[in-house]
C-alpha cells in the first residue's frame, strides 16, 4: 500500500505515486517569493480550503500538501466539482464577494503552478462571483483627512509624530498601508525629498517625490525616531515596542483617530480620498488622466475612471436634467371615454 493511500483512504490507487510525491512541495513553491501581505492572505485562504476538504476524505488531521494532493489527483472534473462545492460553501457563509473571489483565485493559481510544473494538464473552469469593486471611491474626503491631522495638532510626542507622518503618506502620496509599513529608513531620502515605494504586485521599488508637508512630517518623525537602520515606522505597544509597525496596527491607528474625530475611516479610505481629490484638482489644473494614473499607480485606467466618474457624478447630474426637463401631463378623460 502506498503511503499516500493510508493518509487518504478515500483515494483509490488509480493515481501515480509520483504525483503524490510531487505535490509534497507544491504549497511551499506556491507561497515562496510572495509579498508579505499576499503571503498572509493566500495562507489564510488555503487553510480555509484545507478545513473544507478534510471532511471529504474523512481525515481529522489534514495538511495543506495533503489537501493539494486530494485536489489534484482526481483530475479536472473532480477538481471542478470540489471547487464548485467550496464556492457554494463560501456563499452560504455569507463572505464578501471579494473574499470569495480571492480564495477561488488562490485555487486557480495553485492549479496553474501545478500545470507549469507538469503535474496536471488542465485548468479550473469555475468562475468568480460578479462583484462591484470600489463601491466607495471617495473615502473621508479632504475635510475628513484634515480632521485626522487636527486630532494630532496639539501633541508633540513621538507617537504623534509617527502617526502624522503615516497619515501624510497614506493621503498625500495615496500609498497603500502595505506600502507604508514595508518602508525602511534607507528608502527615505530627505535630501532629495523622495521615498522608494514597493508597489502592489511589483518586484522593484519606485521613487516618488514627497510634497513639502509630507517631507516635513517625515523629517520630524526621523528626528524623534533616530536615523538607525531598520523599519521606518515602529510599534509603540509594550508587547512589540520597537518592532516594525504592522498593517493591522496601522489600521487600528487610523480607525481610532477617525473615531476620535467622529468619523469612520480606514487606511484605504485615505487613498480613495486622495485619488478622488487628484481627479478633481487635475481637471482644474489642466492635468490629463494619464498623469493622474501615475499618481494613483493603478494598473488599469478603467479603475481610475471610477474615481473620476463618481467625483463628477455624471449619472446624478443626468438624472436631475432628465427629471427637470420632463413635461409629461396626465391626459384628462372626457365623460363617456373608456
Amino acid at each position: 500500500m502506498e503511503p499516500a493511500t493510508e493518509i487518504l483512504p478515500a483515494i483509490r490507487p488509480a493515481v501515480p505515486f509520483a504525483l503524490h510525491q510531487a505535490t509534497n512541495g507544491l504549497i511551499q513553491d506556491f507561497l515562496s517569493g510572495r509579498a508579505a501581505t499576499t503571503l498572509r492572505a493566500y495562507s489564510r485562504d488555503l487553510e480555509d480550503f484545507r478545513a473544507f476538504i478534510g471532511p471529504l476524505v474523512g481525515a481529522a488531521s489534514f495538511t495543506l500538501n495533503q489537501a493539494a494532493c486530494k485536489f489534484l489527483i482526481g483530475g479536472q472534473g473532480e477538481a471542478n466539482r470540489i471547487t464548485l462545492a467550496y464556492k457554494a460553501n463560501l456563499v452560504e457563509r455569507k463572505l464578501r464577494a471579494a473574499t470569495i473571489n480571492r480564495r477561488l483565485a488562490a485555487l486557480r493559481s495553485l492549479v496553474k503552478l501545478a500545470r507549469t510544473l507538469g503535474l496536471v494538464a488542465w485548468t479550473l473552469e469555475i468562475p468568480s462571483l460578479k462583484a462591484a469593486p470600489y463601491r466607495d471611491t471617495r473615502g473621508p474626503g479632504r475635510n475628513g483627512y484634515a480632521s485626522l491631522l487636527e486630532e494630532l495638532e496639539s501633541r508633540t510626542d513621538a507617537k504623534a509624530k509617527r502617526d502624522r507622518a503615516v497619515l501624510r503618506l497614506l493621503y498625500d502620496l495615496a500609498l497603500r498601508r502595505g506600502e507604508v509599513v514595508s518602508l525602511d529608513v534607507e528608502h527615505l531620502d530627505l535630501k532629495t525629498g523622495t521615498v522608494a515605494v514597493l508597489g502592489k504586485g511589483k518586484t522593484e521599488r519606485e521613487t516618488l517625490t514627497l510634497a513639502p508637508e509630507t517631507k516635513a512630517a517625515l523629517a520630524a518623525w526621523i528626528q524623534a525616531r533616530g536615523e538607525a537602520p531598520g523599519p521606518l515606522f515602529v510599534n509603540f505597544d509594550h508587547a512589540r515596542k520597537g518592532a516594525r509597525l504592522s498593517g493591522t496596527s496601522l489600521y487600528r491607528m487610523v480607525r481610532d483617530l477617525g473615531a476620535a474625530a467622529g468619523l469612520k475611516v480606514r487606511p484605504h479610505g485615505l487613498r480613495h480620498a486622495a485619488i478622488t481629490e487628484a481627479c478633481k484638482v487635475a481637471q482644474a489644473a489642466g492635468i490629463g488622466l494619464e498623469e493622474v494614473l501615475d499618481f494613483s499607480r493603478h494598473a488599469d485606467v478603467k479603475t481610475l475612471m471610477l474615481y473620476r466618474d463618481r467625483e463628477r457624478n455624471v449619472q446624478g447630474r443626468l438624472a436631475a436634467l432628465v427629471a427637470a426637463g420632463a413635461r409629461y401631463v396626465e391626459p384628462t378623460m372626457e365623460r363617456g371615454e373608456q
